[in-house]
């Protein structure tokens, strides 16, 4: 695997291969297991409160048993996807995740406890193993090398995608048709654009192209065994890093809105600035994907990743001047833009991608895992203090010590392709 050559032109002979699996990922990613439930279910936590009579505080705990069910089903689709190859597991999961959306509409009817909806959530990201994260970057890693960082970034942008279209479709169908439909309505996105997609074009996903090597087969691609990996410091770095900064960035899309709120914000001002998050959300995740396939990965990650550091110590020390706090919040989004990308790209160039899918689904369980308790320790230190000056000051610390270990990591290995 060859160092990328520091051009600043975008070399566009990869993305004429390869474009019909940037669709296909992004589109994934936006009609995935993780994010569908993340973005969608905002919109029926009323329609569920009043029909159900469920309390809204156990409503939104639903998440946290989706986020615990990652943990083990994202180290089951690299397994998997290994095992079995990306096609059958994929398509087998394009028609599991529409059916557990039926069964979740029928939640009532099941039982109707509060605990069905928990395991149901649980579930849900086992129903669509193949739809992970693990799965669309894996694709794209094996199709794009000098354009790697940008590619990655274009496909994880389907989360955004997904945050704009999801709360509106879903909402739509509740007050059409009833809470219901919502599940249904996301159980028709993943059936009817999702699967035709992947028939027509996921067949050649894992045949690499010629610029890579000749062989298709996962044992001879270039880099290390799971094994191997898995002991190397540099594996848990990666992973130590983007715990920390996850851990701090869910804690603010959680606590942002409220936090402008106690510095005096109306809410609907508070709603309108976190609105800064979603624009640098993408701008970041763009950004940083192009550097990264020009400059040393660590060091663009040092950047992105401390810059809500300092976002966190403007809302803060500044929060009464409105403007400041809008570049604040934007700081914030430009780390929460990179995380992901960067997970997948540091693993890939530091590991190649023999074993990729296994090491890949094992550092989003970690990521998962590792962020599970932040929000609730968040909530514990507003409550101790009274104010979130103690959560802002240790997402500083996260965002710091998160990205400062990442320049340790050194220069990429060169990874010989096996014949």
């Amino acid at each position: 695997m060859s160092h990328p050559k520091n051009t600043v032109a975008i070399d566009l002979a990869e993305f004429k291969v390869g474009w019909r699996y940037i669709i296909l990922a992004l589109v994934g990613v936006a009609t995935s297991s993780a994010v569908m439930p993340l973005y969608g279910f905002g919109a029926m936590v009323v329609p569920l409160e009043e029909a159900l009579g469920f309390r809204r505080s156990d409503l939104l705990a639903t998440i946290t048993f989706s986020s615990f069910g990652a943990v083990f089903s994202s180290q089951l689709a690299g397994m998997l996807n290994r095992r079995y190859g990306i096609k059958p597991v994929t398509l087998a999961s394009l028609i599991g995740l529409p059916l557990m959306f039926v069964v979740m509409s029928q939640v009532d009817r099941i039982g109707g406890s509060i605990w069905v909806l928990y395991a149901l959530f649980f579930l849900v990201t086992f129903a669509g193993v193949g739809t992970l994260q693990v799965t669309w970057t894996q694709v794209v890693n094996l199709w794009f090398d000098k354009n790697r960082g940008l590619a990655l970034a274009m496909i994880l942008s389907g989360s955004g995608v997904a945050g704009l279209v999801l709360p509106s479709m879903v909402t739509t169908a509740v007050e059409l048709w009833g809470w219901r439909a919502g599940f249904l309505s996301m159980a028709l996105l993943p059936l009817l654009i999702t699967l035709p997609l992947a028939l027509m074009w996921l067949s050649g996903s894992e045949r690499r192209p010629a610029a890579h090597g000749p062989s298709d087969a996962p044992a001879e691609l270039p880099g290390v065994l799971f094994p191997v990996a898995v002991r190397s410091w540099k594996y848990w770095v990666i992973n130590s890093s983007m715990v920390l900064v996850a851990a701090a960035i869910i804690v603010m899309v959680v606590n942002t809105v409220p936090l402008l709120q106690g510095k005096g914000y109306s809410a609907l001002e508070a709603s309108q600035i976190f609105g800064a998050f979603g624009v640098s959300l993408v701008v970041g995740r763009v950004m940083v994907g192009y550097l990264v396939d020009r400059l040393w990965a660590p060091g663009v990650a040092f950047v992105a990743l401390a810059t809500p550091a300092v976002g966190c110590f403007i809302l803060a020390a500044m929060s009464d001047n409105p403007l400041l706090v809008v570049v604040g919040v934007s700081m914030i989004g430009i780390g929460a833009g990179a995380e992901f990308d960067l997970a997948a790209f540091l693993v890939a160039r530091y590991f190649g991608m023999r074993d990729y899918a296994r090491l890949f689904g094992l550092q989003m369980a970690v990521i998962s895992g590792g962020i599970c308790l932040a929000p609730t320790m968040a909530a514990f230190l507003y409550e101790t203090f009274g104010n979130y000056d103690a959560v802002l000051t240790v997402n500083i610390v996260l965002f710091m010590t998160g990205s400062i270990i990442l320049l340790s990591l050194g220069r990429y290995p060169h990874f010989e392709v096996k014949h």
